[in-house]
């Protein structure tokens, strides 16, 4: 008997660009974190505090982030795992976009607070400690670049089950759930800035509060958002008909043949699975079928099953 030895760890037991800009952004946010608090605590700036401990939380997030990139890494040659350890990336995604909704609805409760019992606002302190917010976030936003990653793989499978990748474009969940904590921080200090100085010359108290409401549900799209797209990974979604047709296609070229069970799903960033069965008026070697599958498509991991009929 032949013995099986496959490689299922699909390119994860490398660095991502992803984990490198990440733990960038964290030393910063960290960095700054420390230098609000400490700053808060020695000139007694509430303000200054406050948004020391508002950066601790997204901190944590992003921190989240980078230790899902160490775990895939670490893990990527465990046997347990059977498909590899891409999924770690979007699960810690689906836990950053539940942390996200979590803020938006603090938001939402500090702001109806200061609409029904306003407090006084000292302008001046508080619109500079906005403005370094966003000069931070806005520093780190540019950091972690775009939600799409784009690395390169090179997959070496040697076993008739995988597939050589070309190098395609993916998107990395993990990533874009750092990239949306550290935008949404912007987008905060934005609104704050804004609210401020209508409140400061014009006189509009209640624009502050108001401005924590818009970005709330700015925050909470962004949320719902990235929660149906790491959900859709972690339940094995199929993926889009156009590529399940695609691959399909690809498939029955083969004369006499025809795709009776098609399954294609995502294992990680821009890896796929795929299960197959095929029926034929002739012999063909399974082999022959899984040279079928189309590569730019990202099928790390294939099983067909052939039957003559």
């Amino acid at each position: 008997m032949k013995t099986l030895n496959h490689s299922h760890t699909f390119g994860q037991d490398k660095p991502r660009d992803g984990e490198r800009r990440t733990l960038i952004v964290v030393v910063i946010t960290l960095t700054m974190m420390a230098v609000e608090i400490a700053a808060g605590i020695l000139y007694g700036s509430m303000a200054l505090l406050a948004d020391g401990l508002h950066m601790a939380s997204h901190a944590l997030a992003l921190g989240l982030s980078y230790a899902a990139y160490i775990l895939a890494r670490k893990y990527a040659k465990d046997s347990r795992f059977s498909f590899g350890t891409g999924k770690i990336n979007t699960l810690a995604a689906f836990a950053s976009a539940m942390m996200l909704g979590l803020f938006a609805l603090i938001m939402v409760y500090e702001s109806i607070v200061r609409l029904l019992n306003p407090v006084p606002i000292v302008f001046d302190q508080a619109i500079l400690v906005a403005i370094i917010g966003l000069v931070v976030n806005g520093a780190s936003v540019f950091i972690l670049g775009v939600n799409h990653e784009h690395d390169d793989h090179d997959h070496h499978h040697h076993h008739d089950h995988g597939h050589d990748n070309d190098h395609h474009h993916h998107e990395d969940h993990n990533l874009r759930a750092a990239y949306l904590h550290v935008l949404a921080d912007a987008l905060t200090s934005v609104l704050a800035i804004a609210a401020l100085l209508c409140a400061k010359y014009f006189g509009w108290m209640w624009m502050d509060p108001i401005m924590g409401i818009v970005g709330a549900i700015l925050v909470t799209r962004w949320s719902v958002g990235l929660l149906r797209d790491s959900g859709k990974i972690l339940l094995d979604r199929q993926a889009p008909a156009e590529v399940v047709q695609h691959i399909k296609n690809h498939i029955e070229e083969e004369p006499g043949s025809k795709v009776e069970d098609l399954h294609v799903w995502a294992i990680g960033p821009g890896l796929l699975a795929c299960e197959v069965c095929v029926t034929c008026d002739h012999d063909v070697p399974a082999t022959q079928f899984k040279s079928r599958l189309p590569k730019h498509l990202g099928i790390v991991h294939a099983t067909v099953e052939v039957h003559r009929v």
